[in-house]
C-alpha cells in the first residue's frame, strides 16, 4: 500500500474548506448578526471536535405525561442509539443510521426518529437557528422577558409551513442576554399536536467539553406547569474514548 499524494491531500483540504465556507455563507444568508453570535456562544466553532453525544431527555407535565428517552448520537456518521420505551410502554433499544432510515421498520421511522429529532433540537437549538437554511431569523430588539423580570433581545426563529423544523410552521422565540446566551423562550407548534404553546426558562447551563448546554427548562405548556430537562449529558471528543460529563 502506498501513501496518498501530498498534492491530492492539499486539494482535498482546500475543497473541504470551500465547502465549509459555502455552508457558512448559506447559514448566514438573510440572518441577523445575533444569529451567529448565539450559535458561537454555545460552542458552534468547536462542534467538529465532537464524536459522540450522550443525553437523556426528560419531559414532565404534571398530571398529564412524564417520560425519559436516552440517546447516543454520532454527529459525523449519523448513527443514533436509543434506549427508552415505545408508544405502548415496552422497553426498546435500537441503533440505526439516519442516512439509512428507509431500511428501518415503521417504529423507527415513525416514532423513534421523530422523537430523536425533537430531543436533539432542544439540546442544540442555538446551532439549528443559525444552521437551518429554512429557518427565518428576526432580531426584534429589546423586549420584556415573558416569565422573569427584566429585558432581553427578542429573536424570532420561524420555519415555513410547507417544510422545515420538526413540525412545519414551528416558531421559537428566544430572549437573549448580553452574553448571547438564551435566558427564556417561547415555542409555538405549527401543527395541532399538544402542547401547542410552551414558555420556559433556558437555564441549568453546563459545559460538555467545548459545548454549552442548557439542561433545565421550567415554565408552562398550554397554561399548565411544565418542565423539560436533560440528565447524563456527556461527550466524546475526537481522539478519545473517554466520556466528558457536562459540568
Amino acid at each position: 500500500m502506498t501513501n496518498g499524494s501530498p498534492v491530492r491531500a492539499i486539494r482535498l483540504l482546500v475543497l473541504g474548506a470551500l465547502v465549509l465556507a459555502a455552508a457558512a455563507s448559506s447559514w448566514a444568508q438573510n440572518k441577523p448578526p445575533i444569529s451567529e453570535e448565539i450559535a458561537k456562544a454555545y460552542g458552534l466553532d468547536s462542534f467538529g471536535q465532537i464524536e459522540q453525544i450522550r443525553y437523556t431527555f426528560n419531559l414532565d407535565l404534571p398530571g398529564l405525561i412524564k417520560f425519559s428517552r436516552t440517546w447516543i448520537w454520532e454527529p459525523k456518521t449519523g448513527r443514533v442509539s436509543y434506549d427508552g420505551k415505545d408508544k405502548e410502554g415496552k422497553a426498546v433499544k435500537v441503533t440505526y443510521l439516519r442516512s439509512q432510515l428507509s431500511s428501518q421498520d415503521a417504529s423507527v421511522k415513525n416514532e423513534i426518529e421523530p422523537a430523536f429529532n425533537n430531543d436533539m433540537y432542544w439540546l442544540i437549538f442555538p446551532f439549528h437557528q443559525y444552521q437551518d437554511s429554512s429557518a427565518s431569523v428576526e432580531d426584534a430588539g429589546t423586549q420584556k422577558l415573558p416569565l422573569g423580570k427584566g429585558t432581553a433581545t427578542k429573536v424570532v426563529v420561524s420555519y415555513p409551513a410547507e417544510a422545515g423544523g420538526y413540525t412545519p410552521g414551528d416558531t421559537w422565540t428566544l430572549f437573549v442576554g448580553p452574553d448571547k446566551r438564551v435566558k427564556e423562550f417561547i415555542y409555538h407548534r405549527g401543527g395541532d399536536k399538544k402542547p401547542t404553546l410552551l414558555t420556559t426558562t433556558w437555564a441549568g447551563n453546563k459545559m460538555a467539553g467545548p459545548l454549552l448546554v442548557s439542561t433545565d427548562h421550567r415554565g408552562v405548556a398550554d397554561g399548565k406547569p411544565a418542565r423539560i430537562f436533560f440528565t447524563d449529558v456527556a461527550v466524546k471528543l475526537a481522539g478519545s474514548d473517554a466520556w466528558v460529563d457536562a459540568k
